[in-house]
C-alpha cells in the first residue's frame, strides 16, 4: 500500500484503478469551474499523505489578522469538533478526504484512520524578504527550503499578503500546489483582495467571465477575501493530501492534473448549477452563508469533494 507519512517518502508501484467521473445531480451539476467533459479520477500507484501532517504556515507580507484567524482556525477545525449541537462540522468534510485511504489497494475498509493536520509552526515574513513579485523558479523554492530545512517532515503553506504578486495566482488559479526537489509538496495561497476579487471571490461577488449569478452569498466571516482564501485552501489541501507528488489520485496529465477538490469547484451544496452555489445555511445574525461549523464558533463555506465511492461531487448539505 502506498502511503506517505514523512518526507523523504517511500513510493511503491501499484496497479492503476479508476474512479468514474460524472456530474452528480444530487450534489449539483458541473459548473463553470468544474470539468466539462467526461473524465476519470485515476489512482497512479503513488503515496498519499497519512497519519500526521505537520504544517508550516508561512505568512508572506503583512497578512491581516482576520485572514490569519480564518485560515488557522479552518486548519485546526479539521480534527477538532466545535459545538456538538451545531451541524455539520468541518470534521465531517475532512472525513471525505480521509476516506481516500480506503481506496488504496489492500486497504481495510472497516475503519479509516484519521489524518491529523498539525499546525507545527507559523512564520511571519513582514519584511518581504524576496520582494513583492514572486516567481516559482526563483523564489518559491528558496522560501520552502528556508523554512523546512530544520524540519523535513513539513508541509509548507505560503499565504501571501494582498500587495504581493505571486506567479500563476489570479492569472491561472487562486491557489495551487507543487513539489520542491521531488520530495517536498507545498501549497501557495494567494490573496485576491486587490489583484483579482472578480476571479477568486465567487460566490461572494460577480465574476468577470462565465455564468452570471442570480444572487451572491454573504461571506461567513464577513471578509470576502478571507473566506475565499479558505475555500481555495480547502480545495488545494484536498488535492495535495490525495496527490502530493503527482502520483496519487487525479485526472489528466501530471503537470495539469485535476484533483479530487479541483474536480468539484464552485459546488457548495445540493442543487448547485452554473452561477448558483447550491444549498447553504444563513446566519440569522450576520447574514453570512456557510455550510460547516468549526472551533471557536467559527463558520466556514467549504467546497464539494469528489466522493470515490459514489463517483460524484459530495457536499456537506
Amino acid at each position: 500500500m502506498a502511503k506517505m507519512s514523512s518526507f523523504p517518502i517511500r513510493i511503491i508501484s501499484l496497479a492503476l484503478f479508476s474512479i468514474s467521473f460524472l456530474p452528480s445531480l444530487n450534489n449539483g451539476q458541473l459548473t463553470r469551474h468544474s470539468v466539462l467533459t467526461r473524465a476519470k479520477i485515476v489512482y497512479h500507484g503513488g503515496p498519499i499523505l497519512i497519519e500526521t501532517i505537520n504544517v508550516a504556515l508561512i505568512w508572506y507580507g503583512n497578512v491581516s489578522l482576520n485572514k490569519k484567524e480564518a485560515i488557522a482556525n479552518f486548519l485546526k477545525s479539521l480534527n477538532t469538533d466545535g459545538n456538538f449541537n451545531l451541524q455539520p462540522q468541518v470534521t465531517k468534510w475532512w472525513k471525505m478526504v480521509e476516506s481516500y485511504q480506503a481506496m488504496l489497494p489492500g486497504a481495510k475498509h472497516d475503519k479509516v484512520p484519521k489524518i491529523i493536520v498539525n499546525v507545527a509552526k507559523q512564520i511571519n515574513d513582514t519584511s518581504y524578504k524576496y520582494g513583492r513579485n514572486l516567481t516559482i523558479g526563483d523564489f518559491i523554492t528558496k522560501i520552502v527550503k528556508e523554512h523546512t530545512k530544520e524540519a523535513k517532515n513539513m508541509l509548507p503553506i505560503i499565504i501571501t499578503a494582498k500587495d504581493v504578486n505571486m506567479e500563476g495566482v489570479c492569472t491561472k488559479t487562486c491557489a495551487y500546489n507543487g513539489i520542491v526537489g521531488n520530495i517536498t509538496p507545498y501549497i501557495i495561497l494567494g490573496n485576491p483582495e486587490l489583484e483579482c476579487p472578480r476571479k477568486c471571490e465567487w460566490p461572494f461577488i460577480q465574476i468577470d467571465s462565465g455564468p452570471k449569478s442570480i444572487f451572491f452569498l454573504q461571506p461567513p466571516n464577513l471578509d470576502k477575501a478571507a473566506d475565499a482564501m479558505v475555500i481555495a485552501l480547502a480545495t488545494t489541501l484536498a488535492d495535495t493530501v490525495t496527490n502530493p507528488l503527482n502520483t496519487g489520485f487525479y485526472d489528466g496529465p501530471p503537470k495539469n492534473s485535476i484533483g479530487v477538490g479541483t474536480a468539484c469547484k464552485a459546488i457548495f451544496g445540493s442543487g448547485a448549477f452554473p452561477g448558483n452555489p447550491g444549498k447553504v445555511h444563513i446566519d440569522a445574525h450576520t447574514g453570512g452563508s456557510f455550510n460547516a461549523h468549526g472551533i471557536k464558533d467559527q463558520k466556514f463555506l467549504l467546497p464539494a469533494i469528489w466522493n470515490p465511492k459514489t463517483s460524484s461531487c459530495w457536499t456537506l448539505m
